[in-house]
């Protein structure tokens, strides 16, 4: 409303006369939307892991692995990890390239090796292979992430 006398807005009425006209202004993005525009520019979407909406991806190199990686799954839900299951018949190539197109922090590949011995190979988005660790050991290196709000920006 206080835009017309601001910009000094007039406008001739029938009487001859100069009015000030009343202005409605109405914005279609507010505040938060603009915010998470300015940090989806600033992190090119490659949100830190405290961040993303979707922290950690787990992607099975075949149906054979769903039930271990079920167990994955669970074991990140209950620390409080973000965490999506790619359970596509894919190829495992195709759903780390999607993965990386999403850009989630960390994908963790799960096939015989790592169901035989409780553990994962993870793929990070910025370090690569990061080979392969027991759960237990990821699970927190994930959670450390997120709760110290590790803040790493690669230009």
């Amino acid at each position: 409303m206080q835009l017309p006398q601001r910009f000094d807005i007039t406008y001739m009425g029938q009487d001859g006369e100069k009015h000030r006209p009343v202005m409605i202004h109405r914005v279609a993005f507010g505040s938060i939307e603009r915010f998470i525009g300015i940090l989806i520019e600033q992190y090119a979407g490659k949100f830190p892991v405290w961040l993303a909406p979707t922290q950690v991806k787990i992607l099975p190199i075949s149906d054979k692995y769903m039930d271990y990686a079920n167990e994955v799954k669970k074991a990140l839900f209950d620390a409080g990890v973000r965490v999506e299951m790619d359970d596509r018949a894919e190829k495992i190539g195709f759903k780390i390239r999607e993965a990386q197109l999403q850009k989630v922090p960390y994908m963790l590949v799960v096939g015989d090796k790592e169901a035989a011995e409780n553990q994962v190979a993870v793929r990070s988005r910025d370090k690569g292979e990061m080979g392969s660790m027991n759960l237990n050991d990821f699970v927190s290196i994930v959670v450390k992430e997120d709760e110290e709000r590790v803040n790493i920006v690669q230009q």
